[in-house]
């Protein structure tokens, strides 16, 4: 998994008018959680947009006022309407104990359902997945040459030795799903042989 660096500064307030003034600075409240106490601090919105905004998962090296902590984003708060963001809390990566994260998912392959006049959707964008962080993979590529029209590929067909998917077993991941361009290429053969 990519890792990423990023900068904090302990928050000397807690409290809504010390997070509004916060907010108002364009930097972002957020909270270090873990072995130990909660550890509040104060991020730069900009430099943390680039590992929100992206559909990567990273290990994050969390420097905050010269303590570097290895950490995952848990949860994000966005505004309704804005959609800046208002709060983000990390969890510390502890030695030889996994971690829960999503990661996104990518297909490679020219599905043979797609060669069939058949339309190949992605049910779901990311997986929920659990193992040691050193051992989880960017994303997770999926080969759907073999997919054929009305198959897909579910949560329970997929195995690795590293890491565990979360999500229910009969969840679809990805899809050819029959289009009319199908159906008519599977009905013109017959029509071909009453003639």
């Amino acid at each position: 998994m990519k890792s990423f660096d990023l900068k904090g500064t302990l928050r000397k307030e807690l409290g809504k008018k010390a997070t509004k003034k916060v907010r108002n600075e364009d930097s972002i409240p957020c909270v270090l959680y873990g072995s130990g106490d909660p550890i509040h601090f104060i991020a730069n919105e900009k430099e943390y947009g680039q590992v929100v905004y992206t559909p990567s998962t990273f290990q994050i090296n969390l420097d905050i006022d010269g303590t570097v902590s290895p950490a995952i984003m848990k949860d994000i708060q966005f505004h309704p309407v804005s959609d800046r963001i208002l709060h983000i809390d990390f969890i510390r990566i502890a030695e030889g104990k996994p971690v829960i994260v999503t990661i996104p998912v990518r297909l490679e392959g020219f599905a043979k359902g797609v060669q069939q006049g058949g339309k190949l959707k992605l049910e779901m964008r990311r997986v929920k997945v659990s193992g040691l962080i050193q051992t989880l993979p960017d994303e997770l590529l999926l080969d759907v040459t073999n997919v054929e029209v009305g198959q897909s590929i579910k949560v329970r067909d997929l195995s690795y030795d590293n890491f565990n998917i979360l999500d229910p077993k009969n969840a679809v991941i990805a899809s050819v799903k029959t289009t009319r361009a199908a159906k008519g290429a599977a009905e013109t053969p017959a029509a071909g042989a009453k003639a």
